[in-house]
């Protein structure tokens, strides 16, 4: 029997609102697999396990057409959730504070939907529950578990504050920045604080550290490549009276062309270096890749801009959003590795926990989002709207 098109996405408010009030860290996404997996086959829908906690299952494996590929993002943050929400988290510390939920929810949606019109799919579509998105290389661990095995195309999305509700953006190229992280520990000679003369003191090496790291996007890389380096801590424990031995600075970089990590690593370990040198001290830097540049794939990205188009009307497509964005997304993996597009999907409808930024404590997920983005994922794949078939 056919679902009413209100009774998916009824059904999939409450599974996001279940998930919300049970989140799980990267790489802990134990019951939240059972949930999924416990949806999955009460559809009637074969899956797999697929790196440890993640799930894959493909519909309408045997037809002829091009394999599809549809992806969500399954873990949360580290995050005390502060929104006094009926479907609070009851974790205490963890929180869904990106909209992972609302991703999974949608894409169970879609394969309540694409199960009841599984002989109408012109061709294989893989369902991709990925765990440990938010720093764990999840995607690349789904990867390396046959997660693309025969896909020849993807399509992924994100819940979006910073664009009003109803616009998106998917463009050719760049649409989401690579980023890494970075830790300096600066050496000195610690002592007593009337005799700095005496010392070797970390701290102003440290404080000179900071300082020269703010000038390197603004002076040593071109303007055309957009760069954020971002020094986020400074530690030097010690007392008033005490020049302590060592400090230690942490930070992180986004990047929107791949080929300026290397250049922008080796500007971090000179600049630094150079300073605390001039200051007479020591530095050790250590960088750490995280993730690339998600760069779609024009032809993929096409498609996904006529599909926003259709859903959400010809200015559905927002001019006014900087494109790259400069967070990051581990689906840079997927699109290294077969064609595909990744949108960004506006939340913003006015309410103040639709607006706040992804990460926030007093984030939640638009669930207005989820039939627009299961319509959108139909379309993808070509399978009937709710209009023609309800």
């Amino acid at each position: 029997m056919t679902p009413v098109w209100d009774d998916v996405i009824t059904a999939a408010i409450a599974f996001r609102r279940t998930l919300h009030q049970h989140p799980e860290l990267s790489w802990q996404e134990t019951e939240t697999a059972h949930r999924i997996r416990s949806a999955l086959t009460a559809l009637s829908i074969a899956w797999r396990p697929c790196a440890d906690t993640g799930t894959v299952a493909t519909l309408a494996a045997q037809a002829t057409g091009k394999h599809i590929a549809l992806r969500a993002d399954i873990d949360a943050l580290p995050v005390q959730e502060r929104t006094d929400k009926a479907w609070s988290s009851t974790s205490d510390g963890c929180m869904h504070a990106c909209g992972h939920d609302g991703h999974t929810a949608t894409l169970m949606a879609t394969a309540q939907w694409l199960k009841a019109h599984e002989d109408e799919l012109p061709g294989p579509v893989t369902l991709i529950f990925q765990p440990a998105e938010e720093g764990g290389h999840g995607a690349k661990r789904m990867i390396e578990d046959g997660a693309l095995r025969g896909v020849d195309e993807i399509y992924g999305w994100h819940n979006w504050p910073a664009i009003p509700l109803g616009q998106a953006v998917c463009p050719n190229g760049t649409v989401m920045a690579g980023n890494g992280t970075f830790e300096i520990e600066v050496q000195g000679q610690g002592g007593h604080a009337s005799q700095p003369e005496l010392c070797r003191d970390p701290v102003l090496g440290a404080a000179a550290i900071v300082v020269a790291l703010q000038q390197v996007v603004a002076r040593r890389l071109p303007p055309q490549d957009a760069t954020v380096l971002s020094v986020t801590s400074i530690d030097a424990p010690s007392s008033a009276t005490v020049i302590p031995e060592t400090a230690h600075i942490g930070g992180s970089f986004r990047i929107a062309q791949t080929h300026t990590r290397e250049r922008l690593e080796q500007l971090i370990q000179d600049v630094a270096t150079a300073t605390a040198a001039a200051h007479d001290v020591t530095c050790t830097v250590k960088v750490y890749p995280r993730y690339g540049a998600t760069v779609n794939h024009p032809q993929p990205a096409a498609k996904f801009r006529a599909a926003l188009q259709e859903e959400l009307g010809a200015h559905g497509l927002s001019q006014s959003t900087p494109i790259p964005i400069m967070a990051s997304e581990d689906f840079s993996y997927y699109l290294q590795e077969i064609p595909g597009a990744f949108s960004l999907i506006g939340s913003d409808d006015g309410l103040h926990e639709h607006q706040r930024p992804c990460h926030s404590p007093e984030y939640d997920f638009n669930d207005a989002l989820i039939a627009k983005v299961t319509r959108l994922y139909s379309r993808l794949v070509g399978a009937p709207l709710p209009s023609e078939s309800n």
